[in-house]
């Protein structure tokens, strides 16, 4: 079987958080009133993007009514719409809209994933849940060879992909979370870069402008024009 096929497959399957699986299926059932029309996709969510790519990028988890609703990353929600247009803009994205599946949005050396593959209640995922759902991430990374940078989107994006690195033996010293912050981790590895996740709750309160959003792409575009280590 296809390897991405394999992994796809065990995502969208997976039972190993009970309380997820819980409230997915709950969220899927009763639905938000705006979307009583749509059939809840209401599984845990694959990546999404080129497989090819050389930026990896790591939010929390899928939005209780965004991907949980149209089963793919960052799509139906204001944070898909914040990070679509910021991809698009910064030439990752063939449009600046992700709103359902077959909306024809392609990326271009880029792929989108989470730490956390079914929508948690309060977005608030258990360590446990974390520690759970970390083998998909670490699966997504082995088959995206090409990978030169990994943006993590948020707190708790950061801190998983540190734990992954860690997990698999990388001596990674303490790092701050810091919007724009840019970390070299080590010849073969990845530069890790960071910023704020585009939720309503940061882009509404300001902490998140659309221009900071923008120099982050830039700072990644730079990166990228820099040949792999």
């Amino acid at each position: 079987m296809d390897s991405w096929l394999q992994l796809n497959n065990q995502i969208t399957a997976c039972e190993a958080c009970p309380r997820l699986v819980v409230y997915r299926q709950e969220v899927a059932r009763t639905k938000r009133r705006a979307f009583r029309h749509w059939e809840y996709w209401g599984r845990p969510v694959p990546g999404f993007g080129d497989r090819e790519a050389r930026l990896l990028i790591v939010g929390l988890a899928p939005a209780a009514h965004g991907a949980n609703r149209t089963g793919r990353m960052f799509t139906g929600d204001s944070s898909g719409d914040t990070l679509t247009a910021a991809l698009h803009r910064a030439g990752f994205a063939n449009q600046p809209t992700s709103r359902h599946r077959d909306d024809g949005l392609e990326l271009r050396d880029a792929f989108l994933t989470a730490v956390v593959r079914c929508a948690p209640p309060k977005n608030r995922p258990t360590r446990q849940e974390q520690d759970n759902c970390r083998r998909y991430l670490a699966w997504e990374l082995d088959l995206l060879s090409s990978v030169q940078v990994v943006l993590a989107l948020g707190r708790i994006a950061f801190d998983g992909c540190l734990k992954l690195l860690r997990q698999r033996g990388v001596e990674v010293p303490r790092l701050a979370f810091r919007h724009g912050a840019c970390y070299e981790l080590g010849p073969s590895l990845p530069t890790l870069v960071v910023s704020y996740h585009p939720s309503r709750q940061n882009t509404q309160t300001g902490r998140l402008t659309e221009a900071m959003l923008d120099e982050v792409f830039g700072q990644i575009q730079e990166l990228l024009r820099v040949p792999s280590r």
